[in-house]
C-alpha cells in the first residue's frame, strides 16, 4: 500500500468517526432540527385537540410552535378521538392562568432588583450618616 493510499484511507476513517455528531454539532451550534420542531408541533396540537381546545386557542397558547405541525397534530388526534369514541378531557388550567405566569416572573424579577437597589443605597446612605457623626464628634 502506498503512503498517499493509507492517508486517505486514514482520512476516511476519520471522517467516518466524525459523522455520527454531526447533529449535535448542528444541535450545539443553535440549528433548529426540524424534524424535531414537527414532532413538537404535532404533540402539542394532539394534546390541544385531547384537551378540548379549539385550533385558534392552541395557535395562541403555543406561538413559538409551528403552525402547520400543530393543525397536522390536532387534525390526527381529532380523527382517532371521533374513530375510538373518545371524550375530550377538560383542562385543569384555563388559558388566561397560563400567560400571566410569564409576567408574573418578570415583575417579580424586577421587584427583586429594586428591592436589592434599595438595600444598596440604604447601605450607602448608612455608611455616609455614620461618616458625618465621627465628622461632627472630631470637630
Amino acid at each position: 500500500m502506498s503512503q498517499s493510499a493509507a492517508w486517505q484511507l486514514s482520512m476516511i476513517f476519520a471522517c467516518a468517526l466524525l459523522l455520527p455528531g454531526c447533529d449535535q454539532l448542528s444541535e450545539r451550534a443553535g440549528f433548529p432540527d426540524p424534524v424535531r420542531l414537527e414532532a413538537e408541533g404535532k404533540a402539542i396540537g394532539g394534546a390541544c385537540r385531547h384537551a378540548g381546545r379549539g385550533l385558534e386557542d392552541c395557535y395562541r397558547l403555543n406561538k413559538e410552535a409551528s403552525k402547520p405541525a400543530v393543525y397536522a397534530g390536532w387534525k390526527e388526534m381529532n380523527e382517532y378521538m371521533v374513530k375510538n369514541n373518545m371524550q375530550s378531557v377538560a383542562p385543569t388550567i384555563p388559558p388566561e392562568e397560563l400567560a400571566p405566569k410569564k409576567k408574573r416572573k418578570v415583575a417579580e424579577e424586577a421587584d427583586k432588583e429594586a428591592e436589592a437597589e434599595g438595600q444598596q443605597e440604604k447601605s450607602k446612605a448608612e455608611k455616609s450618616t455614620e461618616a458625618d457623626k465621627k465628622a461632627d464628634a472630631e470637630h
